[in-house]
């Protein structure tokens, strides 16, 4: 994935300059070289710059003077450049070179900062690009590999205007939407029925022979096979049995995949299995990937594959894998990295001020299977997380531990909003999660009525919105059951008379594949019961490819769905295989995503969405059509960034020997934070794959990397504003400016 580190390294040691002296010495491939003749072939003065240089320092001088030559007329983009405007709006209006040549001068003002790569397990990164390319022309030498030196062609195109921005028109879009199917489509879903009774025959098959036995799914003696084909369809419905029955070895999963695999994914699932990376597939998701890939549907279940087919990069750094939440690290009595202290070691995580998520000590802990990508790999590493479903029973003291961060939550001054997640929430039973919801109910009411006694600008933030995290509706939809139903609707109902407004389960869809009329259901169990259906997509490389983000959008808004955030890839080496560069995901952004965008004269309508979440589908259908859209845009493209939250402001300010490039990171700007985010300053994430990488990797998946080309020159990123069915709800009061359980 990503690398990151908050600020440059001060490792300034004797064998630090050794080792960099030895890099600067490398002869570069002769790749490099051809790379390097076209660079210099295409940008005189670029040579001219390079051969005139005697040292180092006068390159990045010459270069420096050159790039101000051509800012000297282009008046907003300097002031971006100085910051003096920022902004989404200055930023939109910038010119397709602007970006290349604050890119430059970014460059040369970070030349010679050290910066710990955590990809290569905290190897430092000098970052000194201009002084590559000058090691090159001049010797030879520098070690810069070919990425670096494609990356460096592109850049100086982009200067010079050889490198055009050509964006997408509407039929374009709407032909790379086209291209992906969905989990409703009546061919794809013959093929899923296909593969459900092949999975369901292997069940009973290893029943009978003694291979898997359960308490609570077994067969009559002397039951026909046609009669336990159709109580296993039966069971087949109920979210038990996918739990009960999940797939934890790679022989049995290449078994439930009509032996498909081949044999180098066999030979890299048994030493994920060696290295104690955890299987746990259930058998309903299992039956959305394809064993044979059909004519109509070629790459259409990658973005699924990819989550449970675990990568060489996964396999090879597990153990080694280095936590990317900062803040995630608590001892007990200290304030996390955002500077809260916190009522448990583990049950509360915390990054802003109206914001806290609750893990619950339940069965929430856990997932209905386990992502490749998943953020909490490390924990996984650990041992902290695993699929031993029957240990993560409520213990006897989770009342008492509940009954403690309700007291934490109602003593806090800006606490509005609280996120039930794990794990996932939804594997809680219906009592746990009734339990905790039940908790939160009562805790909100006597925050209010402890909010009487105060006056005017002291009283405290009041909860106006609960939210359940799960992927549930995605890996077993089953569990969305009528009583589920009923439990949401009840609370909702109780909750809103004291003033709570906002009610939202958040999934995580991750393509169309996934919405399956299964999964249809169950969202509009969800949305029956007044709660607002959200998704968090995670822009991985299968799901990045053009049109795809885009589809996901439109068939989930047909289902009453919208987005919420699309997430670019956390965590470091291990997760490369499934990294989407960030200039993706502003590419995305700028070029698919813009075509969803719901102009302000709508905003009022979308802000009274949550108030009528049982009218979801039909609300989104209505204004899909006066807005004339062909999806809602709802979702910010953002990075989670370690220890400041989300966002998606950056600009490129380096880039490694391997073309791998470095951003620095703003926080945004749009939101509150921890006072902590005056003193921590500006974080820098090495990407995991450079573009060139990228692009190869897509490549392979049947993509036309021609459609690509304008990747290259995003080398910058402003936050997107929050859509204004997520902003919160106004008190009738002032609330009281002390932040409470802090400590700087």
């Amino acid at each position: 994935m990503l690398n990151t580190k908050a600020e440059p390294s001060r490792r300034r040691h004797d064998d630090v300059f050794h080792d960099i002296l030895e890099l600067d010495k490398i002869a570069i491939s002769v790749r490099s070289h051809k790379l390097l003749k076209q660079l210099l072939t295409e940008n005189h003065k670029l040579e001219e710059i390079m051969q005139g240089s005697s040292n180092e320092i006068e390159a990045l001088e010459g270069v420096r003077n050159w790039i101000m030559s051509i800012l000297k007329n282009s008046t907003e983009a300097l002031k971006f450049y100085k910051g003096e405007h920022e902004g989404r709006k200055i930023f939109e209006s910038l010119k397709w070179c602007d970006y290349a040549a604050i890119r430059l001068l970014d460059y040369i003002d970070s030349a010679g900062r050290e910066f710990e790569d955590l990809n290569l397990r905290g190897e430092v990164a000098i970052n000194n690009p201009i002084k590559m390319i000058w090691l090159a022309v001049r010797n030879g030498v520098g070690g810069a590999k070919p990425y670096f030196f494609e990356d460096m062609i592109h850049l100086f195109r982009q200067l010079s205007g050889k490198l055009e921005r050509k964006l997408p028109d509407k039929d374009q879009m709407e032909e790379w939407m086209a291209r992906w199917p969905s989990g409703l489509d009546p061919h794809i879903m013959q093929l899923r029925e296909e593969n459900k009774k092949r999975i369901l025959n292997i069940i009973i098959d290893c029943i009978d022979k003694g291979e898997i036995s359960s308490r609570s799914f077994k067969f009559k003696p002397d039951m026909s096979r046609a009669n336990k084909y159709s109580t296993a369809l039966e069971w087949w419905d109920t979210n038990h049995f996918h739990l009960n029955f999940a797939i934890r070895s790679p022989d049995l999963l290449n078994e439930m995949l009509d032996f498909s695999l081949d044999p180098d994914t066999m030979k890299n699932l048994k030493r994920a299995e060696k290295a104690g990376i955890p299987f746990f597939i259930n058998p309903y998701y299992l039956s959305l990937l394809h064993v044979r890939v059909p004519y109509f549907a070629i790459g259409a279940d990658l973005a699924i594959r990819d989550y449970v087919i675990y990568s060489k990069q996964l396999i090879d750094e597990f153990g080694s894998i280095v936590a990317w939440e900062k803040e995630d690290k608590v001892e007990p009595g200290k304030p996390n990295a955002a500077g809260w202290l916190l009522p448990t070691h583990n049950n509360v995580h915390r990054r802003y001020p109206e914001v806290a998520i609750l893990i619950p000590d339940t069965v929430g802990r856990a997932c209905g299977g386990l992502c490749q990508s998943c953020q909490r790999m490390y924990d996984f590493q650990s041992g902290h997380l695993n699929f031993n479903l029957d240990k993560l029973q409520p213990k006897e003291t989770w009342p008492e531990k509940l009954k403690r961060l309700m007291d934490y939550f109602e003593n806090d001054s800006q606490l509005r909003d609280i996120l039930i997640t794990g794990g996932d929430a939804l594997m809680s039973s219906d009592k746990s999660l009734k339990e905790v919801l039940e908790a939160i109910y009562q805790m909100a009411a006597r925050k209010i009525e402890s909010n009487k006694s105060r006056k005017d600008g002291e009283k405290y933030a009041e909860l106006v919105r609960v939210r359940l995290g799960t992927r549930l509706p995605v890996y077993i939809p089953q569990r969305i059951t009528d009583e589920l139903t009923m439990i949401l609707a009840e609370f909702k109902l109780k909750a809103s008379k004291i003033g709570v407004k906002q009610f939202l389960v958040q999934t995580h869809f991750e393509s169309a594949m996934e919405v399956t009329p299964e999964a249809r259901e169950g969202i509009l169990k969800l949305i029956s019961a007044g709660w607002t259906v959200t998704n968090q997509h995670v822009l991985t490389t299968a799901s990045s490819r053009r049109g795809h983000t885009a589809k996901l959008r439109q068939v989930l808004n047909e289902i009453g769905v919208l987005g919420y955030y699309t997430f670019s890839i956390k965590g470091y080496m291990e997760n490369q295989h499934n990294f989407a560069t960030n200039a993706r995901a502003v590419q995305e952004q700028m070029e698919e995503k813009a075509f969803g965008i719901l102009p302000e004269k709508h905003h009022s309508r979308i802000r009274r969405f949550p108030l009528e979440a049982e009218k979801m589908v039909e609300n989104i259908e209505e204004l899909l059509q006066s807005a004339d859209l062909p999806f809602l845009s709802t979702d910010r493209n953002i990075l989670n960034l370690p220890g400041v939250g989300k966002s998606l402001s950056f600009r490129v300010i380096g880039i490694t020997r391997y073309g791998r490039r470095i951003l620095e990171f703003e926080h945004d700007s749009t939101r509150s934070h921890s006072p902590i985010i005056k003193k921590m300053g500006k974080v820098v994430i090495i990407e995991s794959k450079s573009i060139s990488e990228y692009l190869g990797h897509l490549e392979e998946m049947g993509e036309y990397v021609s459609e690509y080309e304008s990747i290259w020159g995003y080398s910058l990123g402003e936050t997107e504003p929050r859509m204004p069915i997520y902003e919160y709800p106004e008190y009738d009061f002032k609330v009281t400016e002390e932040i409470t359980n802090l400590e700087i």
